[in-house]
């Protein structure tokens, strides 16, 4: 049933086509809309007016499936591209990237790309974002299908059981809705900073994913006389990396008093404003080129952008010195909040990390003191401490052997390492031949890359669950 509502997702982009006159990708896009259609519904009428509830092994395996087979059909329109430059992993994985939020690209010339498929992309990254709390919570449960289960498959080792609404399915309209408004609103202000209609519509949902993607290769530095421009994506992009329950409780109980007694967010506006003033310190101290001497604004910008996992980029930002950028693919492992569309880590499980170590200094002092790790001013449960320590240890794991395997390929250890850290925290942009595009790779490391990126956006244990023999005996 997903595969048919993601079959419409075509339909837009083929209107764009159409009205740009461009008949082969509007072309492309019709037969990538009846194919996927078609296998949709062969698949769905065999349980056509089955209900059952999803167990929670269902659950998982729904969420994994959700995001792989999208991906693959998701690739279509890349891979029917008029002039046949882009091979099925090159189009797999800039559709993997899309609906994971990552940003990665392997194309090139986006200026003269057709308009029907910068959407698309764009597009792709604004259905990853919504992701699996709205897909598949909003629209399995009006199938009559259960799906709380599928939201604690998409929370991984989230820390907080929180609910929006006593109903799942209003629970998820709730997030879509905010969605659209903080969509809506980054558009009215991108046009309003004098962004074209066209580029205000694109860079509003990648924004709003914390996705990345731009209309064109040099992403943000093509704004770069229109300060307005930086200033509005900046305040998007922080939007979007906080918490979406507090925005849910802000518009219910109209006030902003959640998010200042909220330890994450308050751990999130710090991380932010250090990393920035870390950042201006150093090109102070730096004998960096006037002429590429960025402005406050720009360095706010880019702050914001790597530290939330966005990945757009501003002009000369690969010519900063190293130490900045270094600094800033370092951050982008801590990342946005948890429940919001950024990717990494998760500044509430680093928070609780370390209020973890803090606690066992203390224990050596005072051994025999009983000391509870608190967010929120609550006592936060030993199970969920463990699973923190288990995400993060199977993170750096994963982190460590992709890294490897591409090296052993021949890649340099800064490309390899950059190249899977952007991939697993959702980010984009690497340092070295990752940089700015992924196009130089090899087609095993891109499936490398492709792998992570999943991993990355289901938090690593909704897919690796997959691979234990406990999973499937039971």
């Amino acid at each position: 049933m997903l595969m048919m509502v993601f079959s419409f997702s075509m339909v837009i982009p083929f209107i764009v086509s159409a009205l740009e006159r461009d008949v082969l990708t509007a072309s492309s896009f019709t037969a990538a809309f009846f194919f996927t259609l078609v296998v949709g519904l062969v698949l769905w009428l065999p349980s056509k007016g089955d209900s059952p509830d999803i167990r929670l092994h269902e659950g998982f395996l729904i969420v994994a499936l959700f995001w792989i087979i999208l991906a693959l059909f998701g690739s279509i329109p890349f891979f029917m591209l008029p002039d046949n430059s882009i091979s099925l992993t090159d189009a797999i994985f800039e559709s993997t990237s899309g609906l994971t939020t990552t940003g990665s690209t392997i194309l090139t010339g986006l200026d003269e790309l057709p308009r029907g498929l910068l959407f698309y992309r764009s597009q792709l990254q604004w259905l990853g974002g919504l992701g699996i709390i709205v897909l598949a919570v909003a629209i399995m449960p009006l199938l009559g299908v259960g799906g709380m289960q599928l939201y604690r498959a998409e929370s991984g080792t989230g820390i907080q059981d929180s609910k929006f609404t006593p109903r799942q399915t209003e629970t998820a309209k709730s997030l879509a809705r905010i969605y659209l408004i903080l969509t809506f609103l980054c558009m009215l202000g991108y046009l309003s900073s004098g962004m074209s209609f066209f580029d205000a519509v694109c860079h509003a949902m990648t924004t709003t994913a914390i996705g990345g993607f731009s209309t064109h290769d040099s992403s943000f530095a093509y704004f770069e006389g229109l300060p307005g421009v930086y200033l509005i994506s900046s305040l998007f992009m922080f939007l979007a990396g906080i918490n979406f329950t507090l925005h849910f409780f802000a518009w219910k109980k109209k006030s902003l008093l959640g998010f200042l007694k909220d330890s994450e967010f308050k751990a999130y506006l710090l991380l932010l404003v250090s990393v920035i003033c870390i950042a201006s310190l150093s090109f102070s101290l730096n004998s960096f080129a006037d002429t590429n001497q960025p402005g406050l604004i720009q360095i706010i910008f880019q702050v914001i952008s790597i530290g939330t996992t966005t990945g757009y980029t501003s002009s000369g930002y690969f010519l900063w010195p190293a130490f900045i950028p270094f600094l800033l693919v370092v951050y982008s492992f801590i990342g946005g909040c948890v429940g919001s569309t950024g990717g990494g880590l998760k500044v509430g499980r680093c928070l609780m990390m370390l209020k973890q170590v803090f606690k066992e200094l203390k224990q050596l002092i005072h051994p025999s003191a009983e000391i509870p790790v608190k967010m929120n001013a609550k006592t936060v449960d030993e199970r969920v401490l463990n699973s923190v320590w288990g995400f993060v240890s199977a993170y750096l794991i994963i982190l460590i052997l992709f890294s490897m395997i591409l090296m052993w390929s021949g890649l340099d250890q800064v490309s390899s390492f950059s190249a899977i850290a952007a991939s697993l925290n959702n980010l984009g942009p690497g340092l070295g031949d990752v940089s700015s595009n992924y196009a130089s790779l090899s087609d095993t490391n891109k499936w490398v890359c492709i792998l992570a990126m999943i991993l990355g956006r289901l938090e690593i244990f909704a897919l690796l669950v997959l691979l234990t023999p406990t999973f499937w005996r039971d």
